[in-house]
């Protein structure tokens, strides 16, 4: 995929998308389910157990997705 992002396939569940932010401190992986749902686990320095999980719909993915990308805007 991208510079810095880690794909693997996860035989029945879907794909774990590992991200690279740059920084040993800052670490967070993806999972995208077959069923469209995603979690969201972030990691602590050095961690091996995420200190955070988020677990998200297809549609709160794509609206957080959007403010991230900065292609939702309000005034």
């Amino acid at each position: 995929m991208g510079k810095g992002i880690y794909v693997q396939e996860l035989p029945g569940i879907g794909k774990r998308y590992d991200v690279d932010l740059g920084s040993n401190t800052q670490r967070i992986s993806i999972v995208v389910r077959r069923d469209g749902t995603r979690d969201l686990y972030v990691f602590a320095a050095g961690a091996d157990d995420p200190v955070a999980v988020i677990d998200m719909s297809e549609e709160q993915a794509r609206k957080v997705g959007a403010l991230l990308a900065g292609t939702y805007f309000t005034e």
